[in-house]
């Protein structure tokens, strides 16, 4: 791995946390550490046309903030919307939407994931994955991260929704766009344009599903019915919208973040070979340590408590997953990674009634990546340098260059 340069604690009032360079370019472990003990509530001032917000760090209170009804998603769920004004989507998009509408708009999504429609997904994350594998295996080098990881999630909620074969590609180059970015100077401008794109494409695949008695999920919204009325098409293409941003993204940083954990921790490499290790434990600890969604953003709705911290109506606050995730309190031994760990009740999937949909989804995935690489491969090493992306939202990388070494015998699938 890249040794990303520690960030002194002694730098924390001058630390921007909503600079996407900040997490791309550092390694913020000691930052959080610090964070979690003495100033567990740090409160970032405001900046020039940025408002100030707060900065939680610790597992119990982050789930709190999820778990509080005096906390509100509909100015935003991450701090690039919640300090610019507001999310467009508010209040027809799932993810940024609470209270009744929430709950109707959810039931609704609910249907698309039935166990027989999970379990067809799910033999199809499996073949894509050998595939992925067996072709990136033969190859000898990859990147890791093009030629594998980003293909497997796309599959999936793709099949969700019924996207067309021909569209996901270009889908795939949106979303990639859309809360990230390759360079740390890119333009918001390319942002705002790809989660346009999105939703324009949203739009006119929901036209033509009106009418139809299809099961994916942009038939399930373009026909429903919520007190006898249809979704307006706002509705429709937002949560669309969410889904497949939500359904790649997660997945895509989680594997691929697995694999360089797998990489760096031999020894649990060795437990996975063994055949051993529960997959299902395994996933979730991926899932824990590569922590693919780095906060969740809420606005406080009243002046509220917040295990004995106040906080006022109005105020941003930001609930750090990549630092609850590693909490000592939460976690015995939170900076080891282990398959095996258990109980593993982290927040990647956040927590209470914003509870991640997709959730089954991506560790079928992940399971499937790693039943893979236990049957089909007997080692991996780091060809180059890995490259992040730039995001303050979401964690994960651009490339990871490796060499695959084909096990001859296998492991029985």
């Amino acid at each position: 791995m890249t040794a990303l340069p520690l960030v002194s604690p002694d730098e924390l009032d001058e630390l921007d946390f909503a600079d996407s360079r900040l997490h791309a370019e550092h390694d913020l472990t000691e930052v959080w550490r610090r964070l979690r003990a003495e100033r567990p509530f740090h409160r970032q001032p405001a900046r020039g046309s940025q408002p100030a917000f707060w900065v939680i760090t610790r597992y119990a209170d982050a789930v709190e903030v999820y778990r509080s009804r005096e906390f509100t998603t509909e100015h935003g769920n991450g701090l690039p919307t919640l300090l610019t004004g507001g999310d467009a989507a508010a209040g027809t998009m799932l993810a940024v939407t609470d209270g009744l509408r929430h709950q109707q708009i959810r039931t609704i999504l609910t249907r698309a994931f039935s166990p027989r429609v999970l379990a067809a997904i799910q033999d199809g994350v499996r073949r894509t994955v050998d595939e992925l594998m067996a072709a990136a295996v033969a190859k000898g080098e990859s990147d890791f991260v093009r030629d594998v990881s980003a293909n497997i999630p796309l599959g999936a909620v793709c099949d969700l929704l019924d996207v067309p074969r021909g569209d996901r590609q270009y889908l795939l180059g949106l979303t990639s766009q859309a809360w990230s970015s390759e360079h740390a100077d890119a333009p918001p401008e390319d942002s705002w344009t790809a989660k346009s794109e999105i939703l324009l494409y949203f739009a006119d695949l929901a036209r033509t599903r009106r009418g139809g008695d299809g099961n994916d999920v942009v038939s399930l919204l373009a026909n429903c019915r919520i007190d006898g009325e249809p979704l307006s098409d706002a509705e429709l293409m937002a949560n669309c919208y969410g889904l497949m941003i939500g359904g790649d993204e997660t997945g895509r940083h989680a594997i691929s973040g697995g694999l360089l954990a797998l990489i760096e921790n031999p020894e649990q490499w060795d437990a996975l070979k063994s055949g051993t290790v529960n997959l299902q434990k395994a996933a979730d600890e991926v899932l824990r340590w590569t922590v693919p969604s780095l906060h969740g953003g809420r606005m406080a709705t009243a002046d509220v408590e917040v295990n004995g911290q106040s906080i006022r109506a109005g105020e941003i606050v930001s609930a750090w997953i990549a630092s609850a995730n590693r909490d000592g309190d939460a976690f015995p031994d939170p900076d080891r990674f282990d398959l095996t760990r258990t109980p593993n009740k982290h927040l990647t999937f956040a927590f209470g009634a914003h509870y991640c949909l997709g959730h089954y989804l991506a560790r079928a995935e992940i399971e499937a990546v790693l039943d893979s690489l236990r049957r089909m491969v007997s080692g991996v090493r780091q060809t180059a340098p890995e490259t992040w992306i730039y995001s303050s939202v979401l964690h994960g990388m651009n490339t990871l260059p490796v060499a695959f070494e084909a096990d001859p015998a296998g492991l029985s699938p």
